[in-house]
Order: C-alpha cells, then sequence, then structure tokens
C-alpha cells in the first residue's frame, strides 16, 4: 500500500467518528424536530453549499440526461429511503438491535457485492481484518446497558434494520461507476439534492409542528454540525476516499460509528462505557488496522 493512501483511510476513520458523534448531536434536536423533518433540513441545508463548491472548484455543475437519471434513483433509494427506513427501524426496535443489524453486516454485503459494481475481491486479509471488527463492533453494541433483545414485538424493525444493511452497501456501490466518470464531489451533489427533493413532501405535515421562535443557539449549532460536517464535508470525504480504497475496504469503517457514538454519549451525556465496550473497540481498531495495511494491487 502506497503511504499516501493512509490520508485516505484517516479520512474514512474521520468521518465515521463525526457520523458517531451526530447521534448525540442531534439527539437534543429530535426533541424539538420530526426526524423525517430534521432530516430534510440537514440535507436541504447543504444542496447550496454542494452546488455552490461544485461551481467554484469545477467551473460547471452539470451532468449527462443518462446519469442524472441514474443519479436521481440513488438519491431516492440513498438519502429519501434509506434515511426514513433507519429512522423507522430504531422506531420498531431497540436502538442496540437497530444499531448492530444495520451497522454490521453493511461492510459485508459491500465487500460481497462490490464485483457487480467495480473490479475488487475479496480477498483474505478483507475477510479476516472485516471479522475481527465486526465481531469488536458488536462487542460495542452489546456492551451497552440495552443489550441485544430477541423479543417478537422487534422483529418489524430488526427486519428494517436488516433491510438498510444491505440496501446502504447496493447505495455506496452504485456510486462507484459514476466517480469514474464525474467527480465525488459532483456525484455527492446530484444525488443529495434528488433525494431532498423527493424527501420534501414527506416534511409537509411536520412544519407547523415547530416553535420556530422558541429554537436556540444549540438548535442552530446542532443544524449547522449537521449541514456543513455532516454533510458536506463527510460526503465528499467519504466517497473521494472510497474512490481511492475501494469500496469493500472502505465500508468496514463504518464500524468506527458506533464506537464513536459511544465515546459522544460517555463525553456529552455521561453515559456509562463497559469493559466490553473497551475490548471490542481494541478488536476493531486491530482488524481495520489490518485491512488498511493490505496493498491496492492484491485487492
Amino acid at each position: 500500500m502506497k503511504s499516501n493512501n493512509w490520508i485516505y483511510y484517516i479520512a474514512l476513520v474521520l468521518v465515521a467518528a463525526i457520523w458517531g458523534a451526530n447521534f448525540g448531536v442531534s439527539r437534543s434536536a429530535m426533541e424539538t424536530f420530526d426526524p423525517v423533518l430534521f432530516s430534510f433540513i440537514r440535507f436541504g441545508g447543504a444542496v447550496p453549499f454542494f452546488f455552490l463548491i461544485l461551481k467554484l472548484k469545477e467551473g460547471n455543475v452539470g451532468v449527462s440526461r443518462r446519469d442524472m437519471l441514474a443519479l436521481a434513483g440513488i438519491g431516492l433509494v440513498g438519502v429519501t429511503g434509506l434515511e426514513i427506513a433507519v429512522m423507522y427501524s430504531i422506531k420498531y426496535t431497540t436502538l442496540a438491535n437497530a444499531s448492530l443489524l444495520n451497522v454490521a453486516p453493511w461492510p459485508i454485503f459491500a465487500a460481497l457485492f462490490a464485483p457487480l459494481f467495480v473490479k475488487e475481491r475479496f480477498t483474505r486479509r478483507l475477510a479476516i481484518g472485516g471479522a475481527v471488527s465486526m465481531v469488536g463492533v458488536s462487542f460495542v453494541i452489546l456492551g451497552g446497558e440495552e443489550g441485544l433483545s430477541l423479543s417478537s414485538d422487534n422483529m418489524v424493525g430488526n427486519m428494517l434494520a436488516f433491510g438498510v444493511s444491505i440496501i446502504g452497501a447496493l447505495f455506496n456501490l452504485s456510486c462507484m461507476p459514476l466517480m469514474k466518470r464525474y467527480s465525488p464531489l459532483r456525484v455527492s451533489t446530484w444525488f443529495i439534492f434528488f433525494g431532498t427533493l423527493f424527501m420534501f413532501p414527506i416534511t409537509l405535515g411536520s412544519w407547523g409542528k415547530v416553535d420556530w421562535g422558541s429554537l436556540t443557539a444549540e438548535h442552530y449549532t446542532a443544524i449547522g454540525f449537521n449541514i456543513l460536517i455532516c454533510t458536506v464535508f463527510s460526503f465528499v470525504a467519504w466517497n473521494g476516499s472510497m474512490l481511492k480504497v475501494g469500496a469493500a475496504r472502505a465500508n468496514f469503517f463504518r464500524y468506527v460509528v458506533p464506537a464513536a457514538a459511544v465515546a459522544a454519549g460517555y463525553l456529552f451525556f455521561d453515559e456509562q462505557v463497559t469493559g466490553l465496550q473497551l475490548a471490542g473497540t481494541a478488536f476493531m481498531a486491530a482488524g481495520l488496522v489490518w485491512i488498511g495495511m493490505e496493498r491496492q494491487s492484491k485487492g
């Protein structure tokens, strides 16, 4: 592996940590906003920044008509559909179940489906590192207070969460061929635009429920963090790094998200961190380092 590839792995860890920490940042905002409305504000607020940066950086914002249809489909599934599915999976099952079934299988499906979209092999090193990382992230999630619930009452939510891992992997992979023709910035700009457009009708009943005059600096900080850091910066950095290191490798770095969420809970909400979670973080880090050490020429 070329030494400068570590820049992309560091970027993947940073983005995953940002997304994990955002569970804590958004928690208080969800008491004021309907979850779908908050998602719309996050992605919709990011759209003008995406187009402005794209215009300034690349001189134009266009894509072909055929690719625009593909990007509309990616936005519908990967932004509108995925965000709603995640929210309802959390509603109909426990947070631990949703996290485990959403996060843990996602990279496995990305690695298995990758050959359908790009020329990537599922190597032995990737399998070993991925397995170790998955054990680690399972410890992180199950080591919390909730643990795993096998109640039949959670079946709908469990199925939704597991479906998210499949759809999410396909969503990531479907961007890869487009990023061979366009920059990650251009691809992100357009699928987020379409995802936001399709999400808007679902929010129509929620705007009047918000007491806009009572919003505080904390609310605006959470909105700004979600727009600028969690969306504009993170999507471009993630997609750009995924293009460089490969979709299969990149998606295993999603395992940093639950660990970052646990750390945010400890730092900002006085939540306890267990020994099992610390051990899981160590396992996960070891697996990700092992994956990162593989030469791409072998992948």
